[in-house]
């Protein structure tokens, strides 16, 4: 099966340009949508598909900050599809396919030495682990950097609304949101994980009151978090 996944941060943010980009390419791939951060993997659609994945199967994403914008998590993901046999396809950055990362470790030195000196043959041998363990290396860091860069670029982006928002509040400028705007924060964030983790309205053991002890956050925000879970998922 061929999957493609698109996320958005928010509701109010368009899916469509993702989904014609993969559906240009794998017009037969079956779409999963997702309104929420790419922050954290803790996502109701992500995790829906990666339990739904099996060997021999193939996710698709417009670019590799869809699947994550968490440089450790994401990482973590990646590796964990590959060894489960899962093909992984970043349109925009194809050097971090999994099929690329795959030839890295089929291309690996290969030389049986043998020249009857016990301490020579192992000298060789040693050097040649030492130089494949040296490019599989290059190989993953090379993903790392795709994964940390998507991090480096949300962070930059919140970094500037937060220096413009200062700049316009010490000349006087009153902010105001614009009706339906939802704010992502990193406690929202912390937040809806331990709601779609522990609430028993995502399939958790923990009543309402537990998990606002949980969260540490007001009862209007703790209501407001689970009301856009539920969007997301719906």
């Amino acid at each position: 099966m061929i999957y493609g996944y698109a996320r958005v941060s928010t509701p109010h943010q368009k899916l469509e340009r993702q989904i014609t980009n993969i559906l240009s390419l794998y017009p037969k791939a079956q779409i999963f949508r997702e309104h929420f951060t790419g922050t954290t993997q803790s996502r109701p659609v992500w995790e829906k598909l990666i339990n739904l994945v099996q060997a021999g199967d193939t996710i698709v994403f417009d670019s590799v900050s869809r699947m994550s914008r968490n440089a450790t998590e994401g990482f973590e993901d990646y590796k964990k599809l590959y060894e489960l046999g899962i093909s992984l396809i970043f349109l925009n950055e194809p050097l971090i396919n999994t099929s690329v990362y795959e030839n890295s470790k089929n291309n690996l030195l290969s030389i049986n030495i043998e020249t009857g000196n016990q301490a020579v043959d192992d000298f060789f041998k040693g050097n040649v682990q030492l130089i494949n363990n040296f490019l599989m290396a290059l190989a993953e860091e090379q993903i790392k950097a795709a994964f940390e860069q998507s991090e480096k670029e949300v962070n930059d982006l919140h970094t500037r609304i937060s220096q413009g928002m200062r700049e316009a509040k010490s000349k006087g400028a009153h902010i105001v949101l614009p009706k339906g705007t939802s704010l992502t924060t990193k406690k929202s964030i912390e937040c809806k994980a331990i709601i779609q983790k522990h609430s028993k309205d995502f399939g958790g053991s923990l009543d309402d009151p537990d998990v606002i002890k949980l969260c540490g956050c007001s009862r209007n925000s703790y209501y407001k978090y689970k009301r856009e879970i539920k969007s997301s998922i719906n």
